[in-house]
């Protein structure tokens, strides 16, 4: 009954909605809401400290609760500025988003063979994607339905608005291939918890974290281009989009052995970014979850 009464209910509606309220107040009443689960759940909170202890074993305790609570006051500016992406036009973005290495992309157009971009759950990384399209061009990306379809749509409204092509799971490895082959833009985000059947082992903050081999196997067959592609906010509440240089692949008899490393360097890309802007990852996610025993 509850699952029919959501389908009634807009996805555009509600977002609308939502956005009615000033940014600045949507940023003040999630960022609250993010600090009040900080405070009532101590398992993430926990997660979050165990994690970011084994990544900097120098830092103090107080670093480590201050970079946390860092990540819970992204995650409220993510929230807020997330119902606002559908009203974005370029010329709003570019007031405060700086493009960083576009001559990357141009240069790997020119290979015609499309171009796969890789990134994190860093930063806004709805904001990325959203705002991706004006700037590259349309993306290929894969989507996992979430399970409240109330949600899945309104999450979809808001990610597939700037013309974005979002790919369910289970077909992603062709229609991306697809895309590529017609000269396309795929996107992946590498650093989520993988299950061991679906990933591999590579070393990340010193730990062998299960993760996707997705990037690297699309990459060696399709001998696309790949670059890195990150979004930075800066201390007055604007962002940096920095796509980097091509990544090169390389390229063996192993093929085992070639995605393995291949893997291990993008992900060394996305460790690197993080070390320098700690706060602005998703350090409540069971990164290590995926045992390697």
């Amino acid at each position: 009954m509850q699952e029919n009464k959501d389908r009634d209910i807009p996805a555009e509606r509600i977002v609308r909605c939502i956005n009615w309220i000033p940014l600045s107040l949507r940023k003040m009443f999630f960022i609250g809401l993010w600090y009040l689960f900080y405070y009532i759940s101590q398992r993430y909170r926990f997660i979050a400290f165990y994690n970011l202890k084994r990544a900097f074993p120098d830092k103090s305790g107080e670093e480590i609760r201050k970079i946390t609570k860092g990540v819970y006051r992204n995650l409220g500016i993510v929230t807020a500025e997330m119902f606002g992406l559908p009203y974005l036009t370029k010329e709003r973005m570019e007031r405060f988003i700086t493009v960083e290495g576009i001559e990357n992309i141009h240069e790997a157009r020119q290979k015609r063979k499309g171009f796969l971009l890789f990134g994190a759950h860093f930063s806004n990384w709805e904001l990325m994607a959203y705002c991706a399209p004006y700037f590259l061009g349309p993306l290929t990306g894969v989507y996992r339905p979430l399970d409240h379809p109330l949600l899945d749509r309104v999450m979809r409204h808001i990610r597939s608005g700037s013309g974005n092509i979002l790919v369910p799971k289970k077909r992603a490895m062709i229609q991306m291939a697809r895309s590529l082959a017609k000269g396309g833009a795929v996107a992946l985000f590498i650093d989520q918890n993988m299950a061991r059947k679906e990933g591999i082992f590579v070393d990340f903050f010193g730990r062998p974290a299960c993760t996707t081999d997705g990037l690297a196997l699309m990459a060696l067959r399709s001998e696309s281009p790949v670059l890195p592609c990150f979004i930075v906010r800066k201390s007055d509440d604007s962002y940096r989009l920095v796509i980097g240089k091509e990544v090169e692949v390389l390229r063996t008899d192993d093929m085992d052995l070639d995605v393995k490393v291949n893997t291990q360097r993008f992900t060394a890309i996305v460790e690197d970014i993080i070390r320098q802007y700690p706060d602005q990852w998703l350090w409540i996610h069971q990164r290590w979850k995926t045992s390697k025993k």
